[in-house]
């Protein structure tokens, strides 16, 4: 099969490689859409994954094409997302249903074989069928959009509150659509890129603000009379951490979501307006994948079919395999303007 193999930093080449067969309690799944994420440029231009040779890419769904044994046959042909984090399942916090925190897990385009590829084979446990009725890149964003749902979850979100973003990139909006769903009464985006939020206000969110033009704080408070219920750090970044304290209101929460670029900092008067408004602070990691009290990956799905959210509008960009690096490297210089980018894969299934 052909697939996007990370050889060192920086040396990205596709390539055929052996098509994975699945082993037992596994199925294979022919990939049909895989999303390039934020973390994916870093990967591949200046970290690196845990080892090499790998294939990277996790936001990805697919065909169920071909089963190991002990999996239901039946199951072949269903258009399915997947769960790319591999817990151990034993760890105490695996025994809780944390996976997320596990002590000794794998992933999926990192720590092992990814989803830039044409096949891969992986774990029933992981896989998430999903009706027919749903499109391959719409699966592909259920990653992301479960991350953005488990930050709001952390947050508490109540019907009515009043929701400022920092940070409109592709989680963030998803965020944004997430708090509209939960019955929020105002939802606001601060970024300091103009054509994000132009790409914010074009699909429906009229409160922006360019937190490089304007205090983006006051004018959260303007908005609101009092400040926001809850506000969601979606950029890593001191400055935007900055705003989100200062625009909560008093007892209010701020949820810690963005991936910081380097270290995270906070003025005095930063840090008083966490004390003296008593504000909740919380970190969000990943997202949900236990049964109870809800599998997050499920409601995603579950919202996408029903209508009750919209993701397909965030693709900007789709491209086949090889046009991969391209794409990437137009991430990486931000030589365009972009949100979701898309590997689409149109093959048709090869034999088993």
């Amino acid at each position: 099969m052909q697939a996007a193999v990370l050889h060192a930093v920086g040396d990205l080449r596709i390539e055929e490689v052996e098509r994975p067969a699945p082993d037992r309690g596994e199925v294979l799944i022919q990939v049909k859409a895989c999303g390039v994420c934020g973390s994916d440029i870093p990967r591949v231009f200046t970290k690196g994954t845990y080892s090499f040779p790998t294939i990277p890419g996790h936001e990805f769904a697919g065909k169920i094409v071909s089963a190991g044994e002990g999996v239901d046959p039946g199951l072949i042909g269903r258009k399915a997302a997947v769960f790319p984090l591999m817990p151990c399942r034993s760890c105490a916090p695996c025994e809780i249903g944390e996976f997320a925190q596990c002590e000794r897990y794998d992933y999926m385009g990192s720590r092992r074989d990814g989803a830039f590829a044409e096949y891969i084979a992986v774990p029933l446990w992981n896989v998430v069928p999903a009706p027919d009725s749903l499109t391959y890149e719409e699966l592909a964003m259920t990653e992301p959009a479960a991350v953005a749902l488990h930050a709001l979850r952390q947050a508490g979100i109540d019907i009515g509150d009043q929701v400022l973003i920092s940070g409109a990139g592709p989680i963030g909006i998803m965020l944004a659509k997430w708090a509209y769903a939960w019955g929020a009464s105002k939802v606001l985006l601060s970024d300091i890129d103009p054509a994000k939020l132009a790409f914010a206000r074009s699909l429906g969110f009229a409160d922006t603000v360019n937190a490089l033009a304007e205090d983006a704080a006051e004018w959260a408070r303007r908005l609101t009379g009092r400040g926001v219920d809850v506000a969601v750090e979606g950029a890593g970044g001191s400055s935007s951490l900055e705003v989100c304290v200062k625009a909560v209101r008093s007892f209010g929460r701020v949820v810690l979501m963005g991936n910081p670029g380097g270290e995270m900092k906070l003025s005095q008067h930063g840090y008083w307006e966490i004390m003296r408004k008593q504000l909740t602070l919380k970190g969000t990691w990943n997202s949900g994948y236990a049964s109870l009290p809800k599998n997050e990956w499920k409601l995603v799905v579950d919202a996408m079919a029903s209508g009750r959210i919209d993701l397909l509008p965030l693709v900007t960009h789709r491209m086949p395999l090889d046009g991969l690096l391209e794409a990437m490297e137009m991430m990486r210089d931000r030589s365009a303007f972009y949100n979701k980018v898309m590997l689409l894969n149109s093959k048709e299934e090869a034999s088993p």
